[in-house]
Formats: structure tokens, C-alpha cells, sequence
């Protein structure tokens, strides 16, 4: 089956793809392009799914570069393949050509970024924790280091968890309020004491009060679309014993 690949006119042509879990070699819940080590499938077949990935972004397999994701706000510059262990990190900066950023999700926010005019690219995972702590910000900063300008990024939230499908409780609505009482404007009432939390548009939030030229959501559900995406709630909630990760990536 041919990959499927989601993309943004606003990224214009530095090559990018959010891709969805079509035309990858796992079978069973993690039936496509299942994309994380850190699932409990095969390891050689989630290493044909990464290759499948590399070769359409034109890299080589080891260039296509990743990092252990641990919903931190934590930022690593790269200016080629990471040899030895993997950096704890949620996302990426790279002004090197050829260098592709790999992202997995499965319900949080993947964000691509560029700056065109400075030639330097970022990516980020910004579930809930990330996205609150600052990994957004801290991406943008990181890329004003490599020589990037705040208003010329472009920042693009791929495939992510929508409102409706995200409900939550008490204790994660206050802990919002408690950062900032103007949060409550991305949650809406639910069943009983439940909330229906807006992540995509907290991301949306986050990045335009850092200051990026622009920044938008592809409006893709992950939970609500079991035949393109992954999803670790809809997992969760169908007892799936594990769940395929989604990568989205960006090169220059």
C-alpha cells in the first residue's frame, strides 16, 4: 500500500510530511506504518516502516533522526544522525540540509516549523505536559539560536487528539487554572464533573503568543479516524494491549 503523507501549503517547499499509518509492513493493532521503537512490535519491522519513511523524505535511514520523547520541554540542535543513545527530548532544531526531524505521536501534538528565509527547521511532541511546561517556545528560542527569526517561523500542528474525543477531570482542569485562569477558555463542560479539553488549540495559543509569523492545525482528529491514525486513547478505551506511533517529519 502507498504511504500516505500529510502536508501544509504554509510550510511551502521544505519537504515535510505528516504521515498517516498507511502503507507500513505491522500487522495487528499495529496494522501499518507503525513508527515507534518503543512499542512492542517487531523491531525489524518497525525498522522497514522507518526506512519506508526515510526514502520518501530522500534521506538515508540514519539520517532520518529522532530523539526519546519524555513530554519535557527539552531541546537538542542537530547536525547529523545521533550516534550512540538517544537524547531525552521532545524536540529538534537543525539549520543542516539532508537532516530530516522525526516526531511520534499518538494523540499529542506533532509540530513542524520553519523559517525559509534563515534555512533552519524545528520539530516538536507537545502533548498536554510539553505543551504546558514550554516545549513550543523552547523550540522557538532554539531555532533563534541557530539563527532563525521569531515572525518569519511557521509553525504547523499535524494530526492530534480533537476537543470532543479528549475528555478529562477535575484535578487536570485546575491545574490549567492554576498556571493561568484565561486557560479555561479551552475547555468545554462534559458529562458530570468532566471536561472536554482543546489541545490543538492550547498549541495554537501557545505558539501565536511566542510570536511565530504563523501558525496552524491540519484539523485532522487522531482519535475519530481509525483507519488513518494511531491513537493511544482509542486504545486505551478499546483494552488494546499497545498502540502504533505516528511520525510526522521535516527536512530541509
Amino acid at each position: 500500500m502507498t504511504l500516505e503523507i500529510l502536508t501544509s501549503d504554509s510550510l511551502g517547499d521544505v519537504t515535510h510530511g505528516f504521515f498517516t499509518r498507511k502503507g507500513g509492513a505491522s500487522s495487528g493493532v499495529f496494522a501499518g506504518l507503525n513508527c515507534g521503537y518503543g512499542s512492542s512490535d517487531q523491531h525489524d519491522i518497525v525498522k522497514i516502516n522507518r526506512t519506508r519513511v526515510a526514502q520518501a523524505m530522500e534521506v538515508a535511514p540514519d539520517q532520518l533522526v529522532s530523539v526519546y520523547q519524555v513530554h519535557s520541554p527539552d531541546v537538542v540542535a542537530v547536525q547529523g544522525p545521533i550516534n550512540g543513545q538517544t537524547p531525552p527530548a521532545d524536540a529538534m532544531v537543525t539549520k543542516t540540509p539532508g537532516v530530516a526531524l522525526g516526531i511520534l505521536t499518538a494523540d499529542c501534538q506533532p509540530v513542524l516549523f520553519a523559517d525559509h528565509k534563515a534555512g533552519v527547521i524545528g520539530a516538536a511532541h507537545a502533548g498536554w505536559k510539553g505543551a504546558l511546561d514550554g516545549v513550543l517556545e523552547a523550540t522557538v528560542a532554539a531555532m533563534e539560536a541557530e539563527g532563525a527569526i521569531r515572525s518569519d517561523i511557521t509553525a504547523v500542528i499535524g494530526p492530534s487528539i480533537s476537543q470532543r474525543a479528549y475528555e478529562v477531570g477535575p484535578d487536570f482542569f485546575e491545574m490549567f487554572l492554576d498556571h493561568d485562569p484565561d486557560y479555561a477558555r479551552f475547555f468545554a463542560g462534559g458529562k458530570d464533573d468532566r471536561m472536554q479539553f482543546d489541545l490543538p488549540a492550547f498549541g495554537l495559543h501557545r505558539l501565536r503568543e511566542a510570536g511565530v509569523g504563523t501558525a496552524e492545525w491540519t484539523r485532522h482528529c487522531t482519535y475519530s479516524d481509525p483507519k488513518r491514525f494511531f491513537s493511544y486513547r482509542r486504545s486505551t478505551h478499546a483494552k488494546e494491549a499497545d498502540y502504533g506511533r505516528l511520525i510526522s517529519t521535516i527536512r530541509l
